[in-house]
């Protein structure tokens, strides 16, 4: 089995995962990426407790600390006032209870140390500028071709090529997405050009806060030592319906989409410099009945794209990418071992995945007033921080 030549579609957190797990159980798995530098769009991750034993055992351990930021407290805000409705305790409180820190991360930042530690031990593992075009099933193997012309033989194909799949179409055909009727929009802002907090204590208290009101959420934490505010804002709209992650906003229709917000809320929006401001329509897909055809299966947001509202899209994917290497360590065939993954994984990421929606339904349907007497759904709230994918029964 260590000799199986597996080929990745894709070098996101999920798939460069998934490469680095593999090899620290003595597989060389090989990446393909269509872009022609190695890079990650976005902006800040959290990195739950779940996800942080994954990249642990895959030898980050000595990396998080340096390159993620562990919020001390996080908490629920009123949209109006700026109260604290609801509390929640992080730091020390996370790695004590489930046995691994909670991190929030630039995406980026984490995307290069997985790189990093994928090229260490395998300088040639990853591939550019290959973008996938088809494949097609010989006997036991896949040939997958690439729009540059170049081909390649695997024995086992994962597809790790995010929410608009080629892989996932090549395979189950075109899965038309529902609009959900949210916008959203994220920014970056520089500490140095927002207030100290001798001028304004309660801006960035707690460190990590969701505030929500009519129709809107805005979620900020600190990333990059704190010296970074990763903000996110969703309103409920319905005039613009365009998906892709790099499309210009403004701190103008920022600020417009949020007025009458509390005054620190706005002073992060003002702070935002215009570059560092995009917008994107919220899409949902419904889950997929299986992920895997042959020797062909899918992980991340290939095989069960997610709303961000419990902010973990990015965990669900670590987390494939462990149990999916664990599941070829473990089995004697590729058709066990594919087996073995879809069955640890589905049931679990499904969940997730409609616990996501409903968490934002709740998040705007509620009324910010009579918020602090409502169950407030979280990743901890639904017991997810406590699933170790490295230790899971597979």
């Amino acid at each position: 089995m260590r000799e199986l030549k597996i080929a990745i579609i894709g070098a996101g957190i999920a798939g460069l995962t998934a490469a680095r797990a593999l090899q620290t159980f003595g597989f060389r798995p090989q990446v393909f990426e269509q872009s022609p530098e190695l890079g990650e769009v976005g902006a800040g991750l959290t990195i739950s407790s779940n996800a942080t034993h994954v990249l642990n055992a895959i030898g980050l351990a000595d990396v998080m600390p340096v390159i993620g930021l562990r919020p001390d407290q996080g908490g629920v805000k009123h949209w109006r006032t700026g109260e604290t409705m609801i509390e929640i305790m992080r730091g020390d409180e996370m790695l004590q209870r489930y046995g691994a820190a909670y991190y929030q991360v630039h995406r980026a930042d984490l995307h290069d140390a997985l790189a990093e530690r994928v090229r260490q031990t395998d300088p040639d593992a990853i591939h550019l500028g290959r973008r996938f075009r088809s494949m097609a099933v010989q006997g036991g193997t896949t040939t997958l071709a690439f729009e540059t012309g170049a081909s390649i033989v695997a024995d086992v194909v994962i597809g790790a090529d995010g929410s608009r799949s080629a892989v996932r179409r090549a395979l189950f055909g075109a899965l038309e997405p529902r609009f959900t009727g949210f916008i959203a929009y994220r920014g970056l802002v520089p500490r140095t050009a927002l207030p100290g907090e001798a001028e304004r204590p309660s801006l960035l208290r707690p460190t990590s806060c969701i505030s929500i009101g009519p129709g809107h959420t805005f979620a900020r934490y600190l990333i990059r030592g704190g010296n970074t505010v990763n903000f996110v804002g969703l309103a409920e709209r319905d005039d613009w319906r365009e998906e892709g992650w790099s499309i210009r906003s403004s701190v103008e229709e920022l600020s417009r989409e949020f007025a009458g917000w509390y005054e620190d809320l706005q002073t992060i929006i003002r702070a935002a410099p215009p570059d560092q401001l995009f917008k994107w329509a919220l899409f949902d897909r419904d889950p997929l009945p299986t992920w895997t055809q042959g020797s062909t299966t899918l992980i991340g947001d290939s095989a069960h794209p997610m709303l961000p509202f419990l902010g973990q899209g990015a965990a669900m994917g670590i987390e494939d990418g462990m149990v999916i290497a664990r599941a070829f360590a473990e089995s004697d065939s590729i058709a066990t071992a594919l087996a073995r993954y879809e069955a640890a994984r589905h049931e679990r990421t499904t969940f997730v995945l409609e616990k996501s929606r409903e968490t934002g339904r709740s998040y705007h349907a509620a009324n910010p007033d009579t918020y602090r007497g409502t169950h407030h759904l979280s990743a901890e709230s639904l017991g997810l921080m406590s699933y170790n994918a490295t230790t899971v029964s597979i």
